[in-house]
């Protein structure tokens, strides 16, 4: 069975989806493409031979699975259509730009004969799942604590495009490079509830008409057009006791990072998806008391690829994949929403009772 694959939103994000769905070992076609820009849509149908639509509809009864790939804003009314066609979905992160959009998403997705993906594909990442599989086996121990960094010195997407604009993304470096830490430390903490979160946001950097024009992409609009967090930073307390203590930055004056910090009763880890590497913390009596650390060489697929064809595999066996779920990613949600109402408040915030 080849998989027939129609995507929505045909701007950089989904050239790289369909960079990898050419090279996968397994039969899909990208069969078709969505977007309201007529460039976008001929410019898609001559790199891909595709179909190209201009209503999602329509393009609904010629696939069997989208990948969903629109700016925060549109995932709601996008992936719901979609669910209700009868069809399977991978939506970009975040699940939506609001908590209120998010949670009509997750409705629909219960109700729905297909499945839905949401595409935190960080957890695909080889030391990534290494680190989770010493985890299961019990190397680790019990997780009591998480570091989770994403850092750029620099590094602002281009200020009026709709990233930087709190109407269409819901939120800026909180929202787009945030979701991904808060979902990768909940992953490796194996997904506790969260019942409290205390955090700050900041707009420091791209509302500066003199911010330095390093590493970012995009034409620059100025400050005017710069209406969400370029920071964030939070501590996340869960019911079983894990604490998280999250740092995000599209800009601010320290190096780059993407370093998580896993704190275990048995053994400990540093986890740096900037080169893909992970290293365990242990402290023995064998011999003689002695820390051991420990270098794990892992391999370096590309954790996109591996997440299309998890998303694939699962399309064409009609199993709802169990990682990347709907529920989990309305976690990471609540825990954006909650960091943001706590920096409006100055107080702490309960996620509260639906938090589950």
């Amino acid at each position: 069975m080849t998989v027939e694959i129609g995507i929505i939103g045909l701007g950089n994000i989904a050239e790289i989806h369909c960079t990898n769905l050419q090279q996968l070992d397994q039969p899909v076609s990208i069969a078709a493409g969505v977007d309201v820009d007529a460039e976008a849509r001929q410019r898609f149908a001559e790199a891909y031979d595709a179909a190209v639509y201009e209503d999602a509809a329509a393009m609904f009864e010629t696939v069997d699975a989208v990948f969903v790939t629109t700016p925060n804003r549109f995932h709601e009314q996008y992936v719901v259509a979609a669910l209700e066609a009868g069809l399977d979905v991978l939506v970009e992160k975040p699940l939506a730009h609001t908590l209120e959009s998010a949670e009509r998403i997750a409705a629909a997705a219960e109700a729905a004969d297909g499945f839905c993906m949401v595409g935190f594909h960080n957890r695909f990442a080889d030391p990534v799942q290494t680190l989770v599989g010493y985890r299961d086996a019990g190397d680790v121990g019990d997780v009591s604590h998480i570091e989770a960094n994403y850092i750029r010195r620099r590094g602002v997407p281009g200020r009026g495009s709709w990233f930087t604009r709190s109407d269409v993304a819901g939120g800026g470096s909180l929202i787009d490079i945030g979701a991904h830490a808060i979902d990768l430390a909940l992953h490796v903490a194996d997904h506790p509830a969260v019942v409290e979160v205390s955090g700050d946001t900041r707009a420091q950097f791209g509302v500066d008409e003199e911010y330095a024009y390093v590493q970012m992409w995009g034409e620059d609009h100025g400050a005017s057009e710069f209406s969400v967090d370029d920071s964030a930073s939070a501590f996340i307390r869960c019911a079983d006791g894990t604490t998280i203590s999250l740092e995000v930055a599209w800009a601010t004056n320290r190096p780059d990072s993407q370093e998580y910090y896993v704190r275990g009763t048995e053994a400990g880890a540093k986890l740096d998806l900037a080169d893909q590497s992970l290293t365990l913390f242990e402290t023995a009596n064998t011999g003689q008391m002695h820390h051991r650390t420990t270098d794990i060489e892992t391999q370096q697929t590309d954790p996109k690829r591996k997440e299309q064809e998890r998303f694939v595999s699962a399309v064409r066996d009609g199993t709802p994949p169990s990682e990347n779920t709907v529920e989990q990613a309305l976690r990471v949600q609540r825990v954006m929403d909650a960091i943001y109402r706590s920096s409006e408040t100055g107080t702490a915030v309960s996620v509260g009772k639906t938090e589950t």
